[in-house]
């Protein structure tokens, strides 16, 4: 099974998070709690929660915080939805982290493509196969073989929340 992969998957970066623990995307105020139960999706590092950590479900903008970055402009293709982050600092992802995040076999993903200008340019349904690692880089690889595409927002099917984002290497 491949392990190494092809792209690099990229947490939300740490400025924007902390600006995310005190307000989030949609003006509210961050609301810490602790899981219990853990399973939820990190945007930090990548990974999913552990039971007993302290966390907050925030409103992210990915496309918003990329486009103010890099002069883009998303129009209506702006958007924002839930994520979950640690609710202090944390390490990030795991430096020594293999395969792509939250790459459960049989789970569905979409591929959202977008422009340097920030517009969607395309998207693709995945269904994580076997060997995740081999599937996303091929289907990520199909993305950035159109040289329009300046990033990939891989993305939950069954909640639409942002997994992680891909940029052209």
């Amino acid at each position: 099974m491949t392990t190494t992969t092809a792209y690099h998957p990229r947490p939300i970066d740490p400025v924007a998070l902390k600006q995310l623990r005190d307000t989030d995307d949609a003006g509210r105020p961050c609301a810490p709690y602790t899981d219990s139960e853990g399973g939820d999706p990190l945007r930090c590092c990548l990974r999913p929660v552990a039971p007993g950590e302290h966390v907050a479900l925030v409103s992210y903008a990915p496309l918003r915080r990329w486009a103010a970055d890099t002069g883009a402009t998303p129009g209506a293709y702006d958007e924002q939805g839930p994520v979950f982050i640690h609710a202090e600092d944390c390490e990030g992802p795991d430096p020594d982290g293999e395969g792509y995040p939250f790459a459960r076999p049989g789970a569905l993903r979409t591929l959202r493509r977008y422009s340097a200008e920030g517009r969607i340019v395309g998207g693709r349904l995945f269904e994580i196969p076997e060997d995740a690692t081999a599937g996303f880089d091929a289907a990520l690889a199909e993305a950035f073989a159109d040289p329009e595409v300046a990033l990939v927002h891989v993305r939950a099917v069954e909640y639409g929340c942002f997994h992680f984002e891909v940029r052209r290497p």
